[in-house]
């Protein structure tokens, strides 16, 4: 059936007429050339490379970035494309973000003019893409204890150390690695061929199968002195970044929980059992109302958060809440449309077994649904309750 987008409040209004279109034009991309294939995909462990360039001619790499070959959208497009992409499939949405969010955000952001002519036009049209290697073996969240290290050596610097749970990490070919030169936490642009670098897939995944998640080594591997992002030192660097990814990932989680809930409704109102369409029952009902319920409280959280980012309103904490309440409500309304479709929502002929696995990578990774907790909790009450 074709897809019908849930906008119980009517929404709609609230998006501007360029925001609708962008949206629109990435729903038909998803409906069209992501949905038919990436059941294969996933149950394969592929991702669907020869959708990169399409996603670079539509403009939804650094899709709210500025000059350099971006498009230069609202912010609010920029979650909106999210929204769609995870509609499609967790992993689509993890390529784009990680793409735009985390490698190319910080290049425009903190890179050199250099720097930003180099990479940025190219990555924006897909022909080199970029990952993010921040996350290590022993140290999730808390970014801070990394042990890779920067050491300077001549007229550059030389790196070693290992990252973990890298998407795109084996098929990038720009690493932007964050290490601790003389103690204090430094972003460097490593190209994957660079001597000494290498890049291991991680198989075995039941979840995020469509996406390619790798570990880096980085073996002495040497780098020129204009591999440094000169804008920035410390944490705020990365964790500026994964605020950037954070906010459309909260607007992705919409989108695979707007897709479990379309494919339920529809089943529900098909398949008969006993008298009536299972729909037609109570305990049906009142799991499709909660579906309702808390998807339409998640559209509202994202669209405030967009406008709040666009007035340059939005804080770490905002964001915190929004990824923490809107994967949850996703995970929870992929598990129970799993449960409507019985038996049939286990096999790839429906998706939200597949988004239900999905969420689980997304429930943990770019910050751990208990992390999100005590960072709201640190910023209401004003006290840590854990090291930074």
């Amino acid at each position: 059936m074709p897809y019908a987008a849930l906008d119980y409040y009517a929404l709609e209004e609230l998006f501007t007429e360029e925001e609708r279109a962008i949206r629109d034009t990435v729903r038909e991309l998803v409906s069209s050339r992501i949905m038919p294939s990436i059941g294969k995909h996933w149950s394969a462990g592929t991702f669907p490379h020869e959708l990169i360039p399409v996603f670079g001619e539509l403009g939804l790499l650094g899709a709210s970035l500025s000059g350099y070959g971006c498009a230069g959208a609202t912010p609010t497009s920029y979650g909106l494309i999210c929204q769609e992409l995870e509609r499609g499939d967790s992993g689509i949405r993890s390529f784009c973000s990680v793409q735009s969010s985390l490698v190319m955000y910080p290049i425009w952001a903190y890179g050199s003019e250099e720097q930003k002519q180099r990479y940025l036009p190219e990555m924006a049209a897909g022909r080199v893409i970029g990952c993010f290697g921040l996350t290590e073996p022993d140290f999730g969240s808390n970014p801070s204890g990394m042990l890779t290290t920067a050491r300077r050596s001549g007229d550059g610097y030389v790196l070693s150390g290992t990252k973990r749970w890298i998407t795109n990490g084996s098929v990038a070919q720009v690493a932007l690695v964050w290490a601790k030169l003389d103690g204090v936490v430094r972003g460097f642009l490593v190209p994957t061929s660079s001597k000494g670098f290498s890049a291991r897939d991680i198989h075995g995944k039941w979840s995020l199968r469509a996406s390619v998640t790798s570990e880096l080594v980085l073996e002495d591997v040497f780098l020129p002195q204009d591999a440094i992002l000169p804008g920035v030192s410390g944490m705020r660097g990365p964790l500026s970044c994964l605020s950037q990814a954070r906010f459309g990932i909260c607007y992705g989680a919409v989108g695979a929980a707007m897709a479990c809930y379309d494919e339920a409704l529809g089943y529900a109102k098909e398949r008969v059992q006993f008298s009536r369409p299972i729909a037609g029952y109570q305990l049906v009902q009142r799991k499709l109302v909660e579906m309702v319920s808390e998807i339409t409280k998640a559209q509202l959280l994202c669209w405030r958060m967009g406008r709040l980012k666009e007035a340059d309103k939005l804080g770490s904490g905002q964001i915190s809440l929004a990824k923490r309440n809107n994967v949850d409500i996703a995970r929870n309304i992929a598990r129970d449309a799993r449960d409507i479709l019985g038996a049939n929502g286990v096999t790839d002929d429906y998706q939200c077994g597949r988004h239900m696995l999905n969420l689980e990578s997304v429930y943990t990774y770019e910050g751990t649904h208990d992390i999100h907790t005590l960072v709201v909790g640190q910023d209401v009450t004003g006290l840590p309750a854990f090291d930074r």
